[in-house]
């Protein structure tokens, strides 16, 4: 009976030596070079003779065994089977369907949304929405993780509740309440996969196909679209210095809902004024209708005294306050909150129930435990620290260089600036350079809805806090390299 030869496998240390193993196998059986009975040597010899670990080759035998190439006797050895599987015929190109085949009411959404792809990969300048994920204390979350699976709690292995784990939703009711000023019961709690998916639950739970959403502009478009997904028109209303320009809001019967991020505009930066967040309530309170308010890097303020969020001003129960853990741990944790009044709070779980059931139970419970230790607040204060630092440092070098001639941004909270520029011509050359040298600018036609005419005035957006000092004052450098007398 003829032994296999292990001389004819070639590996490529570059490519997983187990992927290879099967392979070459396979494909030596199909061939006929190893006839049907063939014995292989046994996984401890074919393990020396390649330089590999033995296990590495037995998984290649397990993989084989249970395509059926291989068989094995007890006392025996691995023979080649009597009868090879017939190949598997080669898959038929299915023709190219070009986009507008697809006629779905989402599909053609979608095509109007167009494409907003991320950006995966470790931050680098200018990305904005990533904090200082270079200080988040990784050896205390392995603790708590390495904790939490010695002892995980069998009734947190299977399915659970869709509104949260109660712990953590304790927790995060106890936090906003000490930061921020939001006083709420566990019960009005949600977590959520991050505010994009709360958002997405609310239009889907409170807005009817040609229902109308007031949202700023520019604006956050993630969120926007979230929104326009469900079939809701999107109305946008102007933002200056104070916020969105309140005095504009419609009042017609199915504008339903608005969308406002006031403790820091993104991508302006500025704060809702405390006049025009009580005219906001009181178009919510008159016309029935509901808010949706994203604390967006709430959490972050430079000057001056942080203001009370909407919720928290909010008697009637007409806002729903929208939160996100991203800005404070790590966007990868996909895990945020919203509070929500008591009377949505079952039909939300609901529907949460009904599209992914729930967030991860695993890191639920070592998020409660991160709070109840105390480690959240202190990592609160030092991301605090950071962006500051960052911050400083971005407009010290600015100061130094003047990219372009332009001024030094004004930040006075968030984790990005908005930096205006004279025209959207000098917007796109200034994104172009520094795509060019590998630096991250957002744009600032993004942020506009659709239908909105062209701007007079252009601008980037430059987040601050994902990268350290020196790499801030690094980029500037080259930044002013790059546009050249751009702005002069």
């Amino acid at each position: 009976m003829p032994i296999f030869d292990p001389t004819g496998l070639v590996l490529d240390r570059a490519r997983p030596i187990g992927l290879q193993i099967v392979d070459g196998l396979r494909t030596r059986i199909r061939a006929g070079k190893l006839p049907a009975a063939s014995r292989l040597p046994a996984s401890r010899e074919l393990a020396q003779l390649l330089g590999v670990s033995r296990s590495t080759v037995l998984s290649a035998y397990e993989q084989l065994y249970s395509e059926g190439h291989l068989t094995a006797t007890v006392g025996d050895g691995t023979y080649v089977a009597a009868q090879i599987p017939a190949p598997i015929a080669a898959a038929v190109p299915a023709p190219a369907i070009p986009d507008n085949a697809f006629d779905s009411q989402t599909a053609a959404r979608l095509r109007a949304l167009g494409d907003s792809p991320a950006r995966p990969g470790p931050p680098r300048a200018f990305r904005a929405g990533v904090p200082a994920m270079d200080g988040f204390p990784f050896d205390t979350w392995a603790r708590l993780h390495a904790r939490y699976w010695r002892r995980a709690p069998s009734d947190q292995l299977g399915y659970a509740d869709a509104a949260g784990d109660p712990a953590l939703r304790l927790r995060i009711a106890e936090y906003l309440s000490g930061a921020r000023g939001l006083y709420c019961r566990p019960e009005q709690v949600l977590v959520t996969s991050g505010a994009q998916q709360a958002i997405a639950l609310c239009a889907q739970m409170l807005l009817n196909p040609g229902d109308v959403t007031v949202v700023e502009n520019p604006g956050y478009p993630r969120a926007a679209a979230a929104i326009a997904l469900t079939g809701a028109r999107l109305h946008g209303v102007a933002v200056d210095a104070h916020g969105m320009r309140t005095d504009d809001l419609p009042t017609g019967r199915r504008h339903r809902l608005a969308y406002v991020t006031p403790s820091n505009h993104y991508p302006s930066g500025v704060t809702l004024a405390l006049p025009r967040r009580l005219a906001l309530l009181d178009w919510a309170r008159s016309g029935r209708r509901w808010i949706i308010e994203d604390d967006y890097d709430g959490e972050y303020r430079y000057r001056g005294v942080p203001l009370p969020p909407l919720a928290s001003l909010d008697e009637s129960g007409r806002t729903i306050y929208v939160g996100t853990l991203s800005k404070m741990l790590f966007p990868g944790l996909r895990l945020g909150y919203m509070v929500v009044p008591p009377e949505l709070a079952g039909s939300l779980a609901a529907l949460r129930n009904h599209l992914d059931r729930h967030c991860s139970t695993s890191e639920q419970a070592v998020l409660a435990e991160f709070f109840a230790q105390g480690h959240f607040q202190r990592h609160v204060r030092r991301m605090r620290r950071a962006a500051r630092s960052r911050r400083d440092a971005l407009l010290a070098a600015w100061d130094e260089y003047r990219p372009g001639g332009v001024a030094a941004p004004t930040i006075d909270a968030g984790l990005h600036a908005m930096l205006w520029l004279p025209s959207v011509a000098m917007e796109r050359r200034w994104v172009s350079a520094a795509r060019a040298a590998d630096i991250e600018l957002e744009p600032l036609e993004r942020f506009w809805l659709p239908a909105s005419a062209e701007p007079a005035q252009g601008g980037v957006v430059l987040g601050f806090a994902g990268v350290n000092e020196a790499a801030i004052r690094t980029a500037v450098q080259t930044l002013t390299q790059v546009v050249g007398d751009d702005g002069r």
